[in-house]
């Protein structure tokens, strides 16, 4: 294109935008945190149970028959090779496709029934078993993806593939923030150990959504949030005129092409601007009283712990952030799998026990939805060596367990069954688009019409899939 027509086209441009007031319009609800690019249908299409959601993703995928799906019957299969009826061909990792024999392995960890509900827990979760009866378990959750980006990346975006919006993002979209002065989704991570499966910021990245909606990370070191400080030498006073003077040139170029990312761009700078007050405050915790750490346990002291980011979660929650997403990392144990699954139960089980407990001292828990879950499950079968105290499981995305608390979901409730060796479902399974589905649905959401046209296609977060599992909800 030439010059001079570029130029006239712009000139057209501007004068749409500046006749119709399309470009305030947009800039007005960006800064009042109202929602736009065509959303069908408003939000929420019903009363919704949970305002919202704290997802705690335990990465690398937990093994349920450590942890919640007890099989008494595996001991006395201990060393025979899982039958073939039971497996059925089932596609292997790399990591296990070379061998000739499955040896079945119980779990070394002793099993309880706990509340007035009888949820089952092993001794390895001893603070979320004393909340048994605040939880509604599912054994049935199953997946498609078997290795560990793909299986994350779908239950972070609806789709094994890189490139469409996170659930946060979505539920941003939708349904926009409750407070002005904080993001309306929050992202932290922690680790157990290291040589874990990495996190890629594109796991609470936006997509094809605007950049607006996309996740904050919350560092554990130095400042929770990058580039929030004034620079050296410039004053508050001095950073508002210089914050005001560039608003000003880039609603001119808004004005000029259009372009929402401009908007977006503008509405983030004084986002940042409201979070050098509403962060220090969010991060401050020496007011919190002694019983708060009695609670989370003395790991809530310490900045980055799992621990230390639940308690964190809860003062979010009680800000109005929307979206607030924890990653754990450390929960692959395809080797020594009793020394590391101790570690990282250790590290995660009274913290997120404590987060439920607090959301109901609170009276936060009956609208918030708490999910606790991986991205696959681990195999009946051992892989590497096989002795008394040592063994190790691979990835299982057949049947797995995630349970839930608060924000409208049953309490002491279990919902599905799998098999004597925790390897296939007997009853009720809940697909990964399924869960989306109720989580939504908790939110006033009907998972059909929160949709987003691009590449002249409307997407959505459980893509073409999906239904609500109506027997969880209270």
């Amino acid at each position: 294109m030439d010059p001079l027509t570029e130029r006239r086209n712009a000139l057209t441009r501007r004068h749409f935008f500046g006749c119709t007031s399309v470009g305030s319009a947009a800039l007005a609800s960006l800064l009042s945190g109202q929602t736009q690019d065509g959303v069908t249908g408003g939000f929420p299409n019903h009363a919704p149970r949970a305002k919202r959601v704290i997802y705690l993703f335990m990465s690398g995928g937990p093994s349920q028959m450590e942890l919640f799906d007890y099989k008494p019957n595996l001991e006395k299969w201990r060393g025979t090779d899982l039958p073939d009826s039971v497996r059925m061909g089932q596609r292997l990792t790399a990591m296990t496709a070379a061998q000739t024999k499955f040896p079945v392995v119980q779990s070394l960890f002793q099993f309880k029934q706990h509340g007035q509900s009888g949820a089952w827990a092993s001794n390895l979760v001893p603070h979320t078993a004393k909340i048994a009866d605040r939880l509604c378990f599912i054994k049935s959750m199953n997946t498609e993806a078997i290795n560990h980006d793909p299986a994350v990346t779908f239950f972070q975006t609806g789709f094994q593939l890189p490139g469409r919006p996170s659930i946060g993002s979505w539920l941003s979209y939708g349904l926009g923030s409750e407070n002005k002065d904080l993001p309306a989704f929050v992202v932290m991570i922690s680790s157990t150990g290291k040589g874990d499966q990495p996190l890629y910021d594109r796991l609470w990245s936006s997509g094809f959504l605007p950049s607006r909606y996309q996740g904050v990370k919350f560092r554990s070191a130095g400042e929770p949030v990058l580039y929030l400080s004034n620079p050296d030498g410039m004053s508050v006073d001095g950073r508002r005129r210089f914050l005001d003077d560039l608003a000003k040139m880039n609603q001119m170029q808004l004005e000029d092409y259009g372009d929402p990312e401009i908007a977006t761009r503008i509405a983030q700078y004084e986002m940042a601007y409201r979070m050098q007050t509403s962060v220090p405050d969010l991060t401050e915790l020496s007011k919190e009283p002694e019983s708060t750490y009695e609670l989370y346990g003395e790991d809530a002291r310490k900045p980055g712990t799992f621990a230390r980011n639940c308690l964190l979660a809860r003062r979010m929650a009680e800000r109005g952030v929307r979206f607030i997403q924890l990653f754990h990392r450390g929960w692959d144990h395809h080797t020594t799998l009793p020394e590391n699954i101790r570690k990282v139960s250790k590290d995660t089980d009274q913290g997120a026990a404590a987060l439920v407990t607090d959301l109901e001292q609170r009276g936060l828990l009956k609208d918030t939805l708490v999910v606790w879950g991986g991205e696959f499950g681990r195999t009946v079968y051992c892989q590497g060596k096989l002795t008394p105290e040592d063994y190790g499981r691979d990835h299982h995305p057949r049947c797995f367990t995630v349970w839930m608390a608060g924000g409208g979901v049953k309490a002491g409730f279990t919902y599905g069954a799998t098999d004597d060796y925790s390897y296939n479902i007997t009853e009720n399974p809940v697909h990964v688009h399924d869960l989306h589905a109720t989580i939504l649905h908790t939110l006033g959401i009907d998972h059909l019409k929160l949709t987003y046209k691009f590449q002249g296609r409307y997407f959505r977060l459980t893509d073409i899939h999906g239904n609500v599992v109506k027997p969880l909800l209270a």
